[in-house]
């Protein structure tokens, strides 16, 4: 296991290089830079363009080539000042509009993220779960249509249009808005909640529908296992049969499919964190982008990449705890 562990770790070295490079070219690529955004607010100030261009391109570091950009970002050359300050050293740099370097701006909106990402990760295994699990005990009956109908609307129904819906209607009909402003969680905990518990409802709704046919497919393809039948004709109880002998061979499946609908949950994050004003990760890249801020964004992307491989590192340890015959060496 240890090893296996050590060998998926450094797996990660070139994978991140990799992630490195893409981010780079990739939000280069975008109409538009950093430069132009400046030069139009100075300009929207009563500067003339032409005069402050360089000296801005100066400023940010990008009057040298690109590949000597990026070789100072990762930090194997030397900056302005004639020291390695980059990725390697543990600096993700600066930002172009925050008083705050990348890093200050990761770790102050890092908490929310983690927070809503982890609601939403709770709410829909709550939802997919015992749904799945009903509808495989129960197939073909009333309650197994309803419970396949629900996961297709999920499915279906996108997560910014149903967090759209939440705050106009209930606006509308009741002059209610979810709360979107929150107090520090030691400070007022109800409060704090109250301002993640509707997002998180939101997004966690979108990811159960996948999660709920997978556990209702994985859950039907055990129950016809031999053990099981050999279960139901020792006289067991049902609970017995699902939880001790079905529930956990039958969930292999359903950790894969969580660990792969992990970048769908980041993803909804940028779009929930928005809509409701959560000052989150996702809201930070969707600022970031706006305003061409290039350091701040490039920490922000490579900050989920490596966030990934670690989860999916996690996802297939979960397996050797599920299934004690899976051994990694």
């Amino acid at each position: 296991m240890l090893t296996y562990l050590a060998r998926r770790l450094l797996l990660t070295v070139p994978t991140l290089f990799i992630v490195t490079v893409i981010v780079f070219v990739m939000i280069r690529l975008v109409p538009g830079d950093a430069v132009d955004a400046m030069a139009l607010r100075l300009s929207q100030q009563g500067q003339e363009i032409d005069l402050v261009r360089e000296e801005i391109e100066a400023m940010l570091g990008l009057d040298v080539p690109v590949l000597q950009q990026y070789g100072r970002w990762i930090g194997v050359l030397p900056d302005r000042d004639g020291k390695l300050n980059g990725l390697l050293q543990g600096n993700l740099g600066g930002s172009y509009w925050r008083p705050y370097t990348v890093n200050q701006e990761i770790s102050r909106r890092l908490p929310s993220t983690l927070e809503l990402g982890f609601l939403a990760l709770v709410i829909s295994q709550v939802i997919a779960l015992p749904i799945g699990i009903y509808s495989a005990l129960r197939q073909d009956t009333f309650g197994d249509y309803v419970g396949r109908s629900i996961a297709m609307t999920f499915i279906a129904v996108p997560s910014f249009w149903v967090a759209t819906m939440v705050i106009i209607f209930p606006a509308l009909w009741w002059g209610y808005m979810p709360p979107v402003m929150k107090k520090p969680f030691f400070e007022d905990p109800l409060r704090h909640l109250r301002a993640y518990v509707v997002p998180a409802t939101v997004l966690g709704m979108s990811m159960s529908g996948l999660t709920m046919r997978m556990a209702r497919t994985m859950m039907l393809e055990v129950l016809r296992q031999d053990y099981i039948r050999t279960a139901w004709a020792k006289g067991l109880r049902e609970r017995v049969v699902i939880v001790g002998h079905a529930l956990k061979n039958a969930l292999i499946p359903v950790v894969t499919a969580v660990g792969l609908q992990l970048p769908l949950l980041i993803g909804g994050t940028v779009i929930i964190e928005t809509i409701f004003v959560l000052p989150g990760m996702g809201s930070l890249i969707v600022d970031s982008t706006t305003t061409r801020d290039y350091p701040m964004l490039s920490g922000a992307m490579l900050f989920f990449a490596f966030g990934l491989i670690i989860i999916n590192i996690l996802v297939d340890l979960t397996y050797a705890y599920l299934d004690p015959r899976i051994q990694y060496e």
